[in-house]
């Protein structure tokens, strides 16, 4: 064999069995005739396949394998592809370990690196060199058509296609050689054609990926394998960063899971880029990525652009809307959002609108590397900007508009991963503004601790950057305030008002419009925190002030007064509260109108205030009117109404209509749930009244477990301390006792007294209430010397904190009065009930519910005193008072007429006490919803009544002891 100088021409075949391979050579190269036959007269020997590696950890992939057998098994080709599109996802591992491990039957097996038209080229040269290794002295032009001949000239041969970057290189080879199989590797989902089957490859499931992080790790020995899950976690599953964290483990000998994960934290550039000591530099996630964005900046270099802006957002769920390019149009838009598509860089959902982009994708693009062209600080920089650019633009500007809501929880994710992915000293007045909204949103979402997380890092950007005495400052310290009140922070509230209230007040002057907001504020926070004395001053003098300044009826004014008559109204005056509640109710139907959301909140109000002071009759009417109209004009599933409606609940169930007060709960409980969440702050307040209302109603079986719920649900969600916390954990422990089990009452109620003294302080209204529901159980149990020195002590600081007169302090009388009672000390409880009856008269009306509890309670203290035509009286006029005004089956009616038949009953008029409780037993026999506890005494009543034997009568009152 020789070569032969000769001119430039068309090559011709010389002898019998020589091959001409057509082209324009510079020499001519002659080969013996026995190696020169045409490819079609070739069989393909033994030892031919040619694949590069065969994967030596490979886990999972099933269902992808056993749907390419699917694929293969048709004709047609198949295409590996990831969802994702991603370099990484392990498109070649899955290629080689299928070809290698499957009997796919094909023969031989040629791997071509098919990333551009010369390495296509070069693999079926190598093809010719195999098939004829006496060609190997031909060009590569001419060894490739050779290949390529063989491939069409022959039947049952695999070529597997790796890494294909255009569809238009492969295309003539597959239409040139139909008769074997070509298994086609690549990055791009598109462009096929009809005749190739997808085989859409995903990142590994979360066990399959430990598995392949474990095995690799451990080959060579056991290694601790700490963090290992949350190390698979952080690099989203995916193959090629799993297999390149694993190699580093592994080749480091004093590496964890756990020290790279700290790594990759501190050092992501680094880390992306790096390989195990022994591992190929160029398979690592930075490497390989780095391709893809070069062919897409080529293309259109403002797709790039937008692939760095998406990465600070979540990685799922992405709204379309936050995918733009500033400075470019729609069109550029979009065809930038179709490149990155293509190459499967993200994953849009046009069902939903939205965007998904790998997050190992994502924490790659946001990580400056100054040697990376797509990656230097600058542009990372700015893609951060363009990211809370486009966030603020889509901001909805009403965060308590429930028609805003959906928005905000699209939009809230990816508020949550900017702020997670950026550093504090680069915020600026637009993230500000973002965390602001969005704590105020979270606030009304009942996530107080992550909206209080949100406004002190955005009021720490303000103060920063404009100063504390910014208007931006001081609003977002206010908003701030207002969220420390909610989680129960008074001191930290109360010390945030005061600091903007004396600046607004220094700077706007005392009568500003924002400074007499503070000052509204800083009142409702010293109202919630129980000090009345320095609330109702405060509110007052901000109500002559927008009184004079706004006019008696501007909308300020007006809140002004309603505020002003709540604050009354918690402080026990119901006889300033309902006429300025009335006023203010009367004015706003006047310049709002009936059906304007103030005139409904002041109607919802005044109807509260109604319940407080006894008037159930008109509070039902005014609740009833106020949830239809709330529900007609805002919706029957606005917060508003639902609100409402469970105060119309609360109302039917303080007048004892329990067959309409536990479906209107349960429905309420439903709706709230779905609306708002099953761990929204309002949502348990409706799950701790419905197992109130169940624990009334004496369905222990169903309110004690509702109520261990809510205790845990409010202590995780607002913390164990929260004022919501202590209460829901007050009304459990009253729920044991009610249910008789006491061993677990005491301690419950010791731990709630302990920790809101600690807490609200030893003067909170919601303390004195623990001590006096813990006197109330002492006193249960028998133990009259802990009893009544607690009820001494509540009585005593009552008096002193809230007013003798304040309906708290009359409860404290009426409870030591009654304690005294049992204790058998009547020289102090009558003279005691004797007062309270005449206090409670005066201050309340002789027919509100406390005033005719009272009466029962000194009717009791009489027939125990042995005066049983004193008893007889009183319990006569109660039990008309509460039949007129609560109505004959309620139970505090019914009770009292229990009462007054033990009471004849023990004065020998048997036929009387046999009267009055068959009485009884016919309306229990006609309601549905009682508490089966009272309907069985008033049984057992009647039965010992016949019986002529004495029984001691249960005196139930109106408001138990143990609620004060």
């Amino acid at each position: 064999m020789g070569q032969i100088a000769s001119h430039t021409g068309d090559a011709t075949a010389v002898g019998p069995h020589s091959v001409a391979v057509a082209g324009i050579y510079n020499a001519r190269t002659e080969l013996p005739a026995e190696a020169l036959r045409p490819a079609s007269e070739v069989e393909a020997r033994d030892g031919l396949d040619d694949l590069p590696w065969r994967p030596d950890h490979f886990v999972g992939r099933n269902g992808e394998l056993d749907r390419l057998d699917a694929a293969l098994a048709r004709p047609g080709v198949a295409l590996v592809q990831a969802v994702h599109g991603l370099g990484g996802i392990g498109k070649s591992t899955l290629a080689a370990h299928w070809a290698t491990t499957r009997d796919h039957g094909h023969q031989p097996v040629r791997w071509f690196t098919a990333d551009s038209p010369a390495g296509i080229q070069q693999g079926l040269a190598d093809l010719a060199v195999a098939l004829q290794p006496a060609l190997k002295v031909l060009p590569v032009e001419a060894l490739a058509e050779y290949g390529l001949q063989w491939l069409a000239t022959h039947t049952g041969w695999l070529v597997v296609l790796d890494n294909v970057n255009d569809p238009a290189h492969v295309t003539p080879l597959l239409v040139r050689a139909p008769g074997g199989r070509f298994l086609i590797t690549s990055r791009l989902g598109d462009g096929w054609g009809a005749n190739v089957s997808l085989v859409r490859l995903d990142v590994l499931d979360p066990d399959e990926s430990l598995a392949l992080l474990t095995s690799i790790i451990t080959s060579a020995s056991p290694r601790d394998l700490d963090g290992a899950a949350e190390l698979c976690a952080e690099l989203g599953h995916l193959p090629l960063a799993v297999e390149q964290a694993a190699a580093y483990i592994a080749q480091t000998p004093f590496s964890t899971p756990r020290t790279y994960l700290q790594l990759l934290a501190e050092h992501p550039a680094q880390m992306y880029g790096q390989a195990g000591a022994l591992t190929d530099a160029e398979r690592t996630v930075a490497r390989v990525w780095n391709i893809t964005l070069d062919h897409i900046a080529t293309r259109q270099p403002a797709a790039v652009d937008l692939l760095r802006s998406l990465a600070w957002y979540a990685p799922d769920a992405i709204p379309a809307r936050l995918a733009t390019l500033d400075d470019h149009g729609p069109v550029q838009t979009n065809q930038a959002l179709g490149l990155l598509t293509a190459y499967s860089m993200i994953s849009p959902d046009p069902a939903t609108g939205t965007i998904t982009v790998h997050r190992l994708v994502q924490a790659l693009a946001r990580t400056p590397d100054p040697t990376d062209p797509h990656r230097t600080p600058e542009l990372i920089d700015q893609a951060r900007e363009n990211a809370v650019t486009h966030l603020t633009q889509n901001l909805p500007t009403t965060p308590q508009d429930p028609l805003s809501w959906d928005t905000w929880r699209q939009l809230l994710p990816h508020i949550d991963a900017l702020t997670h992915h950026t550093r504090e000293d680069t915020d600026t007045p637009a993230t500000a503004y973002i965390h602001n909204e969005a704590g105020l949103f979270l606030q009304h979402q009942g996530l107080l601790h992550q909206a209080i997380s949100y406004l002190h890092r955005a009021q720490t950007h303000y103060e920063h950057v404009l100063g504390p005495e910014h208007s931006n400052t001081l609003t977002t310290r206010n908003n701030l305030a207002n969220a420390y009140q909610d989680i129960g922070d008074h001191t930290q509230a109360i010390s945030l008002h005061q600091q903007t209230l004396e600046i607004r007040t220094r700077i706007l002057g005392p009568e500003h419009p924002h400074t007499l907001t503070t000052r509204n504020n800083l009142a409702s926070t010293y109202q919630n925190a129980g000090d009345h004395t320095r609330a109702i001053p405060l509110l007052e003098q901000t109500l002559k002030v927008r009184t004079r300044i706004l006019g008696p009826e501007h909308p300020q004014t007006l809140t002004s007064r309603n505020n002003l008559a709540h604050a009354y109204e918690t402080a026990g005056d119901h006889t300033r509260a309902i006429p300025l509640l009335e006023q203010t109710l009367k004015d706003r139907t006047r310049i709002l109108g009936p059906e304007h959301p103030d005139t409904l909140t002041t109607r919802n109000n005044l109807a509260g205030a109604y319940q407080t002071a006894g008037d159930h009759i008109r509070a039902i009417s005014l609740l009833e009117q106020t949830v239809e109209a709330f529900a007609r004009i805002l919706g029957p599933e606005h917060p508003d109404t639902l609100t409402t409606r469970n105060n119309l609940a609360s109302a039917y169930q303080t007048a004892g209509d329990h067959t309409r007060v536990i479906p209107l709960l349960e429905q309420t409980l439903k709706d709230r749930t779905r609306i708002l969440g099953p761990e929204h702050p309002d949502t348990l307040a409706s799950r701790n009244n419905l197992a109130h209302a169940y624990q009334t109603a004496g369905d222990h079986t169903r309110a004690i477990p509702l109520l261990e719920q809510t205790v845990e649900a409010f202590a995780r969600i607002l913390g164990p301390e929260h004022p919501y916390t202590l209460t829901t954990r007050s009304n459990l422990a009253n729920a044991y006792q009610t249910a008789g089990d006491h061993t677990r009452v005491i301690p419950l109620l010791e731990q709630t007294l302990k920790d809101r003294t600690r807490i609200l302080g030893p003067e909170h209204p919601d303390t004195l209430a623990s001590r006096s529901n813990l006197a109330s159980t002492y006193q249960i149990a028998g133990d009259h010397t802990r009893a009544i020195p607690l009820l001494e002590q509540t009585l005593k600081d009552r008096t002193r904190i809230l007013g003798p007169e304040h309906p708290q302090t009359l409860a404290s009388r009426n409870n030591l009065a009654h304690a005294y009672q049992i204790a058998g000390d009547h020289t102090r409880a009558i003279p005691l009930l004797e007062q309270t009856l005449k206090d409670r008269t005066r201050i309340l009306g002789p027919e509100h519910p406390d005033t005719l509890t009272t009466r029962n309670n000194l009717a009791g203290a009489y027939q125990t005193a042995g005066d049983h035509t004193r008893a007889i009286s009183l319990l006569e006029q109660t039990v008309e008072a509460f039949a007129r005004i609560l109505g004959p089956e309620h139970p505090d009616t019914l009770t009292t007429r229990n009462n007054l038949a033990h009471v004849h009953r023990l004065a020998g008029d048997l036929d009387q006490a046999i009267t009055l409780l068959r009485r009884n037993m016919a309306l229990c026999a006609g309601r549905s919803g009682i508490d089966h506890r009272l309907a069985r005494g008033i049984q057992q009543a009647y039965t010992l009544a016949w019986q002529k034997r004495a029984v001691i009568g249960s005196k139930l009152e109106f408001r138990p002891t143990s609620r004060s």
